[in-house]
C-alpha cells in the first residue's frame, strides 16, 4: 500500500497486488541534468533512471518521498497475458480487508457492464463484431487521451522562480509573442505518451468523432481554443507548443459545424446557442486568415505545416452561410457571407 497525504484532497490509499518494490523519489527538477548547476540528489526523473539504467541512488533508500510508483517485471511469453490489480481510494482497509478480492471483481465487472451498454447506444448494431471492436478502441483511445494541459508562456519566457534564470535567448526564441497564452485545461490530446500538447488541427478531428460518445465536452474542446487566453490578439489560432504561431490547416470551423449537427441528430435538439458563440470567435480568426494568409487575394491560403495550403475560405464560409441561413438566427447588420 502507498498512503498518501494532500494538504487539499486529504488521504488516499493505493493498493498494489502481489508486493511489488515501491520506488520513492522527489518531485522536483533535475537542476544538474537541464541547467548543469547543483540541484536536489533525488529528483522527479529518479524512478526512469533506476527502471531504465538500474541506477539504485537515483531513488529513495527510505520508504517515502513526493512521488512514487511500483515496480512490477514480467516475463510474458507469446500468446499470454497478465494482469495486475491496483486500487485507488479514499479507505484505510488494511488489514482488517483486502481490498484487491470480493466487491473488486464485482465492481470490475459491474463497471464493464455500463460501459458495454453505453457503447451499444453509440455504435451501429448493423456493424460486425471487429468493426463494433474497432470503433469502441478508438473511442476508448480518445477518451484515454484527455489530459490536464498546463502552460503558462509568460511564466515560461521569466523562467521558474525556483530554478535558475533561464538564458537570454529564450526571450527571443520560439513563442515568444504569445505572453497571453494561459493553457490549464483538460484538453483532448494526440496522445498522452509521445504527444502529450494538443494541437488545432488535431482536436477538430478529435471533436468530430468525440462528438458521438460525449458532444458537451467536445463543444467545449472547440470553444476552448478559441477564448482570449488561447487565441492570439491577431485572432490567429494557437498551432502547437513548440510554434504556437505555425498554421494548421484551418479545419476548426468545419469541425463546429459537424459537432453540431452529430449533437442534433443524437439528442434531437439544435444548440444554437453553442453554433452563435463559436461563430463570432471564427469570423475573427477568418479575419485573420485573409489578412494573413492570402497574399494574392484568391480565396486560397498558403504557409504552414501538414498540408496547410489546403483553402480555407469555404471552411468558414459554409459556416458562416448555414448560420445566417438558420431561420431562428441572422447576421448582424453589415455582416455578409457569400461563397
Amino acid at each position: 500500500m502507498i498512503h498518501v497525504d494532500d494538504p487539499v484532497y486529504g488521504r488516499r490509499y493505493l493498493y498494489l497486488e502481489n508486493k511489488p518494490q515501491v520506488l520513492f523519489t522527489e518531485n522536483e527538477t533535475n537542476k544538474r541534468r537541464l541547467f548543469d548547476v547543483p540541484g536536489p540528489v533525488l529528483c522527479k526523473d529518479g524512478i526512469n533512471d533506476f527502471v531504465v539504467n538500474r541506477r539504485i541512488d537515483a531513488v529513495s533508500s527510505e520508504s517515502e518521498g513526493t512521488k512514487a510508483a511500483p515496480e512490477y517485471r514480467f516475463t510474458i511469453a507469446p500468446g499470454e497475458t497478465a494482469t495486475i490489480k491496483l486500487r485507488f481510494t479514499d479507505q484505510n482497509w488494511a488489514p482488517a480487508k483486502d481490498p484487491l478480492n470480493g466487491d473488486f471483481d464485482r465492481l470490475f465487472l459491474t463497471r464493464k457492464m455500463e460501459a458495454d451498454e453505453f457503447y451499444d447506444t453509440v455504435i451501429q448494431p448493423d456493424l460486425s463484431d471487429d468493426a463494433k471492436n474497432v470503433m469502441r478502441q478508438s473511442f476508448a483511445g480518445l477518451l484515454w487521451s484527455k489530459q490536464f494541459y498546463h502552460y503558462v508562456q509568460r511564466e515560461w519566457l521569466q523562467g521558474d522562480r525556483a530554478g535558475p534564470p533561464p538564458q537570454d535567448e529564450r526571450k527571443n526564441g520560439r513563442n515568444h509573442d504569445w505572453t497571453h497564452l494561459y493553457n490549464a485545461d483538460v484538453i483532448s490530446m494526440p496522445d498522452k505518451w509521445e504527444y502529450p500538447w494538443y494541437a488545432a488541427w488535431d482536436l477538430a478531428f478529435h471533436c468530430v468523432a468525440l462528438a458521438l460518445v460525449d458532444a458537451d465536452f467536445a463543444k467545449e474542446q472547440l470553444v476552448l481554443l478559441t477564448r482570449e487566453w488561447y487565441m492570439h490578439p491577431n485572432r490567429q489560432l494557437p498551432a502547437y507548443e513548440w510554434s504556437l504561431g505555425d498554421v494548421n490547416p484551418p479545419v476548426h470551423a468545419w469541425a463546429a459545424w459537424r459537432v453540431y449537427k452529430i449533437d442534433k441528430k443524437q439528442h434531437g435538439r439544435a444548440d444554437r446557442a453553442f453554433l452563435v458563440r463559436i461563430f463570432h470567435k471564427l469570423m475573427l480568426n477568418f479575419t485573420w486568415w485573409v489578412n494573413r494568409k492570402d497574399a494574392e487575394g484568391m480565396n486560397i491560403f498558403q504557409g504552414g505545416s501538414s498540408g496547410s495550403t489546403t483553402s480555407a475560405f469555404l471552411t468558414a464560409a459554409h459556416l458562416c452561410r448555414r448560420v445566417v441561413i438558420s431561420s431562428s438566427l441572422t447576421a448582424p447588420a453589415g455582416w455578409q457571407c457569400t461563397r
